[in-house]
């Protein structure tokens, strides 16, 4: 019940009444008039009873809300729908409010029943919400104000609990590109790395009767002194790797918001890097890819995500696989662990950030890493993990992108594509300077 209803228990019939009556006693103690005391105790018990009856025999309801479409993205509206049913007969009504956080702006308000009701008693409402910005939000409960039939006493009850509406990042449309090949016709992508004496023995067999003579592998034959064939060509599931760096440390150039006031724990340049992600899953996705997600320590990448569908989740496939990840990024906050936790840190989750990304069990696919501001040290850790990939793709977002010309030295050196962006270049922006400009040699509009 709401506390303020404690100095509400009447309405300002009802006070006029118990006004009336305390007029009236004054009269009857003044004039010894046994008629106005009768009165008097009249116009002062009806509100007292009234009141003391709201609270005693409370209302049951039951409060049903849906969302529309249940995973919004931002920028676009969501239908809220609220189905109120009533299991006994309220009083005389009731003034309902949805409870709604700060960034939507005022509560709705509506009354109980509606103008329209269903045959079993519910009512329905409908209002729209949109956010700007991603999150995970609760929304309700509804507080719902009851008057007594003469409209003498009122009170204030909780009805229901609170549903949380996911706000996902929006994918932004990328221009096509020129980074990736083909795919097969079964949508897979063959790998071709071959041509060290390691590689070819795994690449080729023994003779069988009926292998055609033009697959006989020389240079093996030679080796095992009988005749060896080459394999069919290997192919596997095309798999795009996402890197997202999830530490605080790497985006603390931005402003990073109060985590206790309710919101992420995010900055302007994480936000950027989060954009990125599901940005690009959205473009791997439609260009044939699956996507395999992870932070800097190759672990789920929504390992800490509480809007996650399968928080330990790394792989996702398809229209439906996409989806799921957005929804994982929407509640996506900064991993921010104080030093005593960090010193404790035993396993992969000691390891430097980078370094797991050793290619083992993955698809020779895309390897993107988006990650804020990494030192020296870090870039020769991720160097190495370019082998891994058919094209690897690094995306650096920072306030203060010249500082990272270094950086962007050591990975290129090591045969990655890599730039360095600002949070006011548009994501597309940045994935064509990536696509068009490999060395990305730009010095001026805050990328490097």
């Amino acid at each position: 019940m709401d506390t303020s209803s404690v100095t509400r228990f009447f309405t300002p019939r009802g006070w006029g009444l118990v006004c009336a009556g305390a007029v009236a006693l004054l009269g009857a103690f003044s004039l010894g008039r046994r008629d106005l005391l009768a009165l008097a105790v009249l116009l002062i018990g009806l509100p007292v009873l009234a009141a003391a009856l709201l609270r005693l025999f409370k209302p049951g309801f039951e409060i049903e809300r849906t969302f529309s479409p249940p995973l919004v993205e931002t920028g676009t509206a969501a239908t809220v729908s609220l189905r109120v049913f009533s299991r006994g007969t309220p009083a005389s009504g009731a003034l309902m409010r949805e409870g709604l956080p700060f960034r939507f702006g005022p509560s709705p308000v509506f009354r109980f029943p509606s103008g329209y009701t269903a045959e079993n008693g519910s009512s329905t409402y409908e209002y729209r919400l949109r956010s700007s910005r991603r999150g995970l939000y609760g929304i309700g409960p509804v507080t719902a104000e009851f008057v007594d039939p003469l409209g003498l006493a009122r009170t204030v009850h909780t009805l229901g609990g609170t549903d949380r509406l996911a706000v996902a990042p929006a994918p932004l449309e990328f221009p096509p590109s020129s980074l990736f090949g083909a795919l097969g016709t079964d949508g897979s992508a063959p790998s071709r790395r071959r041509g060290t004496p390691s590689e070819d023995d795994a690449s080729t067999r023994e003779y069988r009767h009926g292998d055609p003579m033009r697959r006989v592998h020389w240079p093996a034959t030679a080796r095992h002194g009988e005749l060896m064939v080459r394999q069919e060509e290997p192919v596997t599931a095309p798999t795009a790797s996402i890197v997202l760096d999830q530490r605080l440390a790497s985006y603390d150039d931005g402003s990073p918001l109060n985590p206790e006031n309710g919101e992420l724990l995010t900055s302007e340049t994480f936000e950027w890097a989060v954009s990125a992600v599901v940005s690009c899953a959205v473009f791997f996705s439609e260009s044939g890819y699956g996507v395999r997600f992870t932070d800097e320590l190759s672990r789920p990448g929504l390992a800490r995500s509480p809007s996650a569908v399968d928080a330990g989740e790394t792989g996702f496939r398809g229209s439906d696989g996409v989806q799921n990840l957005a929804e994982g990024l929407a509640a996506l906050g900064l991993e921010s662990l104080p030093p005593a936790q960090a010193g404790n840190l035993r396993g992969a989750d000691a390891a430097a950030p980078f370094a797991a990304l050793d290619g083992s069990g993955q698809a020779p696919g895309p390897l993107l890493v988006v990650a804020g501001r990494i030192d020296a040290a870090q870039a020769h850790t991720l160097a190495p993990a370019a082998r891994y990939a058919r094209q690897p793709l690094v995306l650096l977002v920072t306030d203060r992108p010249a500082a990272l010309r270094p950086v962007l030295k050591i990975l290129r050196e090591a045969g990655w594509t890599a730039v360095a962006v600002t949070p006011a270049t548009p994501v597309p922006a940045a994935w064509s300077l990536l696509d068009h400009d490999p060395q990305g040699v730009h010095a001026a509009g805050g990328r490097v």
